[in-house]
């Protein structure tokens, strides 16, 4: 009789312990997850800022080239301006006095 009490006794210890063990496994499980999430999330606003940096950086680049471009177009503008300003007055005196010629 005491063998057998013994016996069951042992069988609910090992029945204890394996649903603490179960208990546990679960709890590192869901652990897990929760972390795995926490992580993805922090991922998901580190890919944001670095989209958001990249965005600044490239406005501010192509800023910085529409400035440069205006003012090669302004300086080619007054080149020409130079350039024709001279022949300009030559040019209406020839039409002028063909006109009266």
């Amino acid at each position: 009789m005491e063998l057998i009490k013994k016996i069951k006794q042992a069988e609910a210890q090992a029945q204890e312990i394996i649903e603490q063990a179960k208990a546990e496994a679960a709890g590192q499980s869901e652990e897990g997850r929760k972390n795995r999430l926490r992580l993805l999330a922090e991922a998901e606003q580190q890919r944001e800022k670095a989209i958001e940096a990249a965005v600044a950086a490239a406005q501010s680049q192509g800023l910085a080239e529409v400035e440069k471009l205006k003012a090669q177009a302004e300086k080619k503008q007054q080149q020409l301006r130079d350039k024709t300003a001279g022949k300009t007055g030559s040019a209406v005196t020839k039409v002028m006095d063909y006109l009266r010629g």
